[in-house]
Parts: structure tokens; C-alpha cells; sequence
């Protein structure tokens, strides 16, 4: 199971990276708090103080359109707040 799908990079979560020293992750959804905690320290070589977790569900959207009215849902998906230690730092751009 591959348990961290993507990491976000927004500007709250990238401002939350500078000063709370927090960064956010979208994970798998069957994933728990200590199987993502072992999967950033494995793949970021970081020291994780805190986890917490979130679940989102799918939202219905609705269009209207030529054709009529266009019904769908969006993905369900689940979020991971990651907090670290005192002086670690995840640099996300470092492989662009």
C-alpha cells in the first residue's frame, strides 16, 4: 500500500511550512496516524512530533449545460497534517 499519494502545496500550507513547521499530505485512505508518521521519516529522512488526520468526503457537483444537467461527485480522499521537530525542514522543490 503506498500510503503518501502527494503532498499539498498551497500558500496556507506552505506558510503553515515556514512558521508552525507543518506540511500537509494527501494519503491513502485506509492509512493510519503511525503508518504515515513511518512513511515521511522514511522518505524524507525527517523526526515526526505530531500527526493528525482528516477525512473529506465526495462533494456532488452540477452543471448545467447544452446537453442538460450534468451530475457527478468528486473524489473522496483523506488529509495528513505532519508537524516535526525542532529544526527539520521538508523541501519539496528541491527536485524540480
Amino acid at each position: 500500500m503506498n500510503i503518501l499519494i502527494r503532498p499539498i502545496v498551497t500558500e496556507k500550507m506552505t506558510k503553515q511550512g515556514e512558521t508552525l513547521n507543518r506540511y500537509g499530505f494527501i494519503v491513502d485512505k485506509r492509512a493510519e496516524k503511525l503508518q504515515i508518521k513511518k512513511a515521511v521519516e522514511q522518505m524524507y529522512d525527517v523526526k515526526v512530533e505530531a500527526v493528525n488526520t482528516m477525512r473529506y468526503a465526495g462533494k456532488l457537483k452540477v452543471r448545467y449545460t447544452k446537453r442538460g444537467i450534468q451530475r457527478g461527485k468528486t473524489n473522496a480522499f483523506k488529509k495528513a497534517i505532519i508537524t516535526l521537530a525542532q529544526g527539520e525542514v521538508i523541501d519539496f522543490y528541491s527536485n524540480i
